[in-house]
């Protein structure tokens, strides 16, 4: 059941045409995964790599957020790594990447999140949020813990090196809830 979605996930070109260009799927992990980790979008050194998170933001996440290396972040053991939507969306008008399309949410994340057997969710940047917690405020579901699933979930500010102002608004982030949840995924992974 989990080998066949993740075939026709990687298969899928549903958004070819919109796009302009070849998507290239990404997702990263197994059925039994620890931690479903649930992103916006790859970003384009992503969709030229193929690799999760092989970039500045990714570098942030696991060296100095969740302090771990990559061996660990790329046990497929360890971390299922997805994203709202599965592809690179491409550059938009004003510089930056393109809205996740949510036909590629409904498609697929919903499956992915009740087949895979994860103990906790880390959730990644707004877009995300917003389309796993509608009509709730972002900053609250950062600063609080959360569910989905009966299972704890995590949100995250995107750690983009472009998202400096929220970081600004907000030390709290960094000085004290960061430690809380790489507290909670250091006993998920090491427990």
């Amino acid at each position: 059941m989990f080998d066949d979605l993740k075939d026709e996930i990687l298969k899928c070109r549903m958004c070819q045409e919109e796009f302009g260009f070849e998507p290239h799927p990404i997702i990263f992990g197994n059925a039994n995964s620890k931690i479903m980790q649930i992103s916006q979008a790859p970003s384009q050194n992503v969709h030229e790599t193929l690799k999760p998170f092989n970039d500045h933001s990714g570098r942030k996440l696991r060296n100095r957020w969740y302090c771990i290396d990559d061996e660990v972040f790329y046990n497929q053991d360890n971390f299922y790594i997805t994203a709202v939507a599965h592809c690179y969306p491409g550059k938009s008008k004003n510089g930056g990447d393109r809205l996740p399309p949510k036909s590629c949410a409904r498609r697929w994340l919903r499956r992915e999140m009740e087949i895979v057997n994860n103990r906790i969710y880390i959730i990644i940047g707004m877009k995300s949020a917003s389309l796993l917690f509608p009509d709730q405020d972002y900053n609250g579901l950062i600063f609080n813990d959360n569910e989905i699933n009966g299972k704890p979930a995590f949100v995250l500010p995107h750690p983009s090196p472009l998202n400096v102002r929220w970081f600004k608004e907000n030390p709290l982030f960094l000085e004290v809830r960061i430690h809380r949840i790489k507290e909670v995924i250091h006993e998920v992974l090491y427990s």
